[in-house]
């Protein structure tokens, strides 16, 4: 897959809906594409979830030994797009839910307001407040006891000229996808967005109808029978020659596996390594590994020993990248899922022209975040994110990667 799959056009998304190559049916339109993108978060990553900023307390009980209500979140992302303008700026819709959903009659999706600038749609967005690394950045990949010839590939920051990215720090193998975006829709309306955002309850289900109204053409409506996927459980143990096994529960909606870690300890001064390690047997770091992609990439990335197959449920940290990472490390595990995919009107029979109202898409996925050897007064891990300490922790105040303070004896 080429790095050109970042902008998938209307006119693509159309012929991927011509079932048979080379047929001579012709098609016009979509004149609306719709995406809902669908996740469960479990560990770490769940405490973000809904905009929610739980405090120290909270962040560990949620890692470790806090019950599974408290570690599973649930999130939806809404995208529409359209050729024609609103009926009046700006873009506006809702999306109807079943009750069983439990999100209240609608979410509305906003466009931006006449003359807001148009947002940035790279997958590579810094905050405003971001602050350029130091140091070093180790570079590690593949699952094994020790880590492959060539590794660690080192960038140093020092080195870098001011606004240049690290070169080959993210994929151009495997971009982030989106088919719905400001930049190719001359409407446009997402969810969360600056006037709504709301939690997703964790007893809610998307089984059953959606609707969805707004100023910007058709109705759209399609039926789900795919619901939410599990929430991932992973933990960690060292491992006698240092690496670190890295175990979880098979999902059975899963298409594949990837799984990727931080590390490296701020003790003063800013200037120490920072480690990355992916579980990829090549060097792909970041892009759509972090996100939704569709089966049949993932089935490709698979071939590519990219991604991992969904029968494989654990994978080797190196022991080299646990060595480089100090005590602690911020692992993360991410299950693509299955995809369902609807159009309006049906393919019409024979050579018939095609004329489609519109496309929507509904992308699944469910990610984890784990602590990696930390000993937090003597707590073990649970099934969904805590890990095994390899030794007794030092009494020494310090930060973890990425200047994330950590309690008394973290290091």
């Amino acid at each position: 897959m080429r790095s050109t799959l970042r902008f998938v056009s209307a006119a693509a998304v159309a012929a991927t809906l011509v079932a048979v190559p080379g047929s001579a049916q012709k098609t016009t339109g979509p004149k609306e594409r719709y995406e809902m993108d669908v996740a469960t978060m479990s560990g770490f990553a769940a405490m973000t979830a809904g905009g929610r900023k739980p405090g120290v307390g909270g962040m560990m009980g949620m890692m470790f030994g806090g019950g599974p209500e408290n570690q599973v979140a649930r999130t939806i992302e809404l995208r529409l797009g359209a050729n024609l303008p609103p009926t009046k700026p700006p873009a506006r819709a809702d999306h109807f839910f079943q009750p069983q959903a439990k999100l209240g009659a609608s979410l509305p999706l906003w466009g931006p307001e006449p003359g807001q600038p148009r947002q940035r749609e790279d997958g590579n967005e810094m905050p405003d407040n971001f602050e350029r690394p130091k140091g070093r950045l180790l570079l590690f990949w593949g699952c094994g006891a020790k880590a492959g010839p060539g590794q660690p590939v080192v960038i140093d920051f020092a080195k870098v000229a001011a606004g240049q990215v690290p070169p080959n720090l993210f994929t151009s193998t495997v971009p982030r996808i989106r088919e719905v975006m400001t930049s190719n829709s001359a409407s446009y309306a997402d969810w969360p967005n600056r006037k709504s955002s709301k939690a997703v309850p964790k007893d809610s289900s998307l089984l059953g109808a959606h609707r969805i109204a707004g100023n910007v053409g058709p109705e759209i409506n399609f039926t789900l029978a795919q619901d939410y996927m599990p929430a991932l459980g992973a933990s960690t143990t060292m491992q006698g020659d240092g690496s670190v096994m890295i175990r979880w529960n098979a999902l059975q909606p899963a298409t594949g596996y990837v799984a990727w870690a931080f590390g490296g300890m701020d003790r003063g001064g800013g200037n120490g390594d920072m480690v990355w390690w992916t579980s990829s047997n090549a060097r792909e770091f970041g892009g759509g590994l972090w996100d939704w992609l569709p089966p049949s990439v993932v089935a490709n990335l698979i071939t590519k020993k990219i991604v991992m197959p969904p029968s494989q449920t654990s994978c080797q940290i190196p022991a080299e990248v646990k060595k480089a990472s100090g005590e602690m490390m911020i692992g993360n595990l991410n299950a693509f899922g299955p995809e369902a995919n609807f159009s309006y009107p049906p393919k019409p029979a024979g050579n018939a022209v095609w004329n489609i109202d519109w496309t929507a898409k509904v992308r699944f996925r469910s990610h984890t975040m784990l602590m990696i050897g930390a000993d937090f007064g003597g707590m073990s891990g649970s099934n969904t994110g805590g890990s095994t300490p390899a030794e007794p922790a030092k009494k020494k105040k310090c930060k973890g990667p990425f200047g994330i303070p950590l309690p008394d004896g973290a290091c």
